[in-house]
């Protein structure tokens, strides 16, 4: 894709914006009609015109005029058609203009919805555009695109490292306020479904009412809103643009009169309507009694909504709050905000009122990126350059393991086997055998032995990380991806509060199961030798050192009696005499010699049949890790 289009379509007004690919320019708001933000509205003619915007609420002739229907959508089928034709008539008017869009260039739409909406509805609004003719749609939630916005804007300078924590987006709009919980870059449900139907139009039709009750013939113009909703939808438009212009600079309106006035062409003679906004009419539009919220005050429905909110996060509370919507400019947003959360950081960005556009905008633009992100991380994931850093340095694993490994192993598991012995627990010596490699097999996959293991396979995992980076690196580059978003390093830091991949969840070492078997096999093998000897043979002690077992030696020989002593089921007060202390040492004083041994063994007699498995075992590993970290870049597709 070479465009991408961020359509907000709004209950009372909308907006689209254009990036192109690989452009450094924040995405533009094109002007449909001759303004930026148009009145979401349509108007078809006798002869077959379809109108859009301001000129579709006030032309006359119209057979058929729709104001305000996306807020109908979920319960309301017709409204189906309501949005087609008015999307239609935008997307006619994209075309119309020669430069904006064209049939022949490869592009594709971002639209908005609310957070609220479930799979099923927006795939039905996707599809209403696709029958419009519209290119490639995909839909995305409002607030999700409110927080793009925020992380792209470099007003803000967010960046990737505050995706890592919990935030909340508070998106208000014309006819509903919308929240959406993100952890860690993923959109987590809400119980209050996502939206509450509270928007900026409650205070227009304050206003408009205000406004109405206040000129100097309320009757006629109350009577033409009943014969015109087109002339009453108009005038509350008017109260909209007057009501954001004195929020957005409430300092300077305090000295300074904020009126607007709305020529009225219903009738002859036209009649005049008179709009003002000051430090009184604001404290009734946040704080009066309002009809469409059953005698609530928008203040006293905001708040409840907030407080909600804050019951229904089954996660950490937010520390961040993002503000969009034209009504966020409101100075009493922020500080209702602020008193149910406290803790949160609350931002607004320079346009809110554009902050969904442009982020739907740059939603298109990220994920063609990502696209080919995931595609070059795939393209390494075929290639053999994992499995060659891995082979390249897999003997140092066999050696850091059995450094750390040999000593517990003895004490945890031999040890007590041939106390057993010891206890009359076990006939014979040669019985140890069997018993040997079931209780070894038992402590290296313990959770003791696992714990164990990490840091070792840590370390180790430090050199193939570097190694990696040679290859991560310049597909973080060329993607313009932070290049730690693939750094093994980066995820094993195990005193960083917002690791999110630890060592042990890069290294499953419970899945290492032929290195533990072919441990287990070769430690039994030099422990017992034949079963028991290492208790028993070498050395000058021997098992039952400077006691009366010499005298056999000297009839019968030392194999003789290694031999006997294996296969003889001993009386209990005779192995007594072994005390407990003594098969303690004689497992220290081997310990050097088995570990000397397990290299030998995993390097040479079983290193060509460990290695082939345990790399692809490795690798395998490593490559999921790096997907779930690029994964964890992927934060900002809805």
């Amino acid at each position: 894709m070479r465009r991408f289009y961020g359509f907000d379509l709004g209950d009372a007004e909308s907006a689209i914006s254009l990036l192109e690919k690989n452009s450094e320019i924040p995405p533009t708001i094109l002007e449909i009609e001759g303004v930026k933000s148009f009145i979401t509205a349509y108007a078809a003619l006798s002869d077959g015109t379809l109108l859009i915007g301001e000129n579709a609420c006030y032309a006359r002739g119209a057979q058929k005029r729709k104001l305000r229907f996306k807020s109908r959508f979920l319960k309301d089928s017709s409204v189906e058609q309501d949005v087609k034709s008015f999307a239609a008539g935008v997307l006619g008017a994209l075309y119309a203009s020669g430069d904006l869009l064209r049939n022949d260039e490869d592009s594709c739409f971002y639209i908005g919805c609310p957070a609220g909406w479930d799979l099923n509805d927006r795939e039905r609004y996707r599809g209403i555009f696709e029958r419009a003719g519209y290119p490639p749609v995909k839909v995305i939630s409002e607030s999700r695109a409110a927080l793009i916005s925020a992380c792209q804007s470099k007003h803000l300078q967010i960046g990737y490292d505050i995706l890592s924590r919990p935030m909340l987006v508070v998106d208000i709009g014309s006819s509903t306020t919308d929240f959406a919980y993100i952890d860690r870059g993923k959109e987590v449900e809400m119980q209050t479904g996502g939206e509450v139907y509270l928007g900026g139009g409650v205070m227009d039709d304050l206003l408009l009412n205000y406004a109405v009750d206040n000129a100097s013939n309320p009757q006629k113009i109350r009577r033409i809103f009943e014969e015109s909703e087109a002339w009453k939808n108009y005038c509350e438009f008017a109260c909209r643009r007057l009501k954001e212009k004195y929020y957005s600079d409430v300092d300077y309106f305090r000295d300074h009169p904020c009126k607007d006035s709305v020529l009225i062409r219903h009738s002859f003679p036209a009649t005049r309507l008179t709009i003002e906004m000051n430090e009184l009419v604001a404290r009734h539009l946040e704080e009066g009694a309002s009809p469409k919220l059953d005698g609530a005050s928008f203040k006293e429905v905001f708040l409840n909504s907030l407080r909600n909110v804050r019951q229904t996060i089954s996660g950490k509370t937010p520390e961040l709050l993002f503000l969009t919507g034209g009504v966020s400019k409101m100075p009493g947003i922020r500080q209702w905000c602020a008193e149910i959360f406290p803790e949160s950081v609350i931002i607004t960005g320079a346009e809110p009122e554009f902050s969904v556009s442009r982020g739907l905008a740059w939603s298109g633009s990220i994920d063609e990126e990502l696209r080919e992100f995931r595609a070059d991380l795939e393209e390494l994931k075929r290639s053999t350059a994992v499995e060659d850093i891995v082979k390249e340095h897999i003997a140092d694993l066999y050696k850091d393991i059995v450094d750390t490994m040999t000593q517990p192993i003895i004490r945890k598991a031999a040890v007590p086997v041939f106390e057993r012995w010891r206890n009359g627990e076990i006939n014979k010596l040669t019985d140890t055998n069997e018993e040997l490699e079931k209780e070894i097999a038992n402590y290296l996959r313990s959770d003791e032995a696992r714990e164990l293991m990490i840091e070792p396979i840590a370390n180790w995992l430090k050199p193939i990380a570097e190694k990696l980076e040679e290859y991560t690196v310049p597909i973080c580059i060329k993607h313009h991806v932070p290049y730690t978003a693939l750094s093994l390093k980066s995820f094993m830091r195990l005193t960083d509060l917002d690791v999110k991949i630890s060592a042990k969840d890069v290294f499953a070492v419970s899945e290492i199961t032929l290195l533990i078997d072919s441990i287990i096999s070769i430690i039994v093998g030099l422990l017992c030798g034949g079963s028991g000897v290492a208790l028993i043979a070498s050395g000058p002690t021997g098992i039952f050192a400077g006691m009366m077992l010499s005298i056999l030696v000297l009839a019968l020989g030392k194999d003789k009696m290694e031999e006997l002593l294996l296969k003889t089921d001993l009386p209990r007060p005779l192995r007594k005499l072994l005390p407990k202390n003594t098969i303690e040492s004689r497992m220290d004083a081997i310990t050097s010699e088995v570990r000397s041994n397990l290299y030998k063994s995993l390097e040479n007699e079983k290193n060509e049949e460990i290695t082939l498995h345990l790399v692809d075992d490795i690798s395998a590993q490593i490559e999921e890790c790096l997907t779930k970290m690029a994964e964890v870049v992927e934060i900002p597709l809805g």
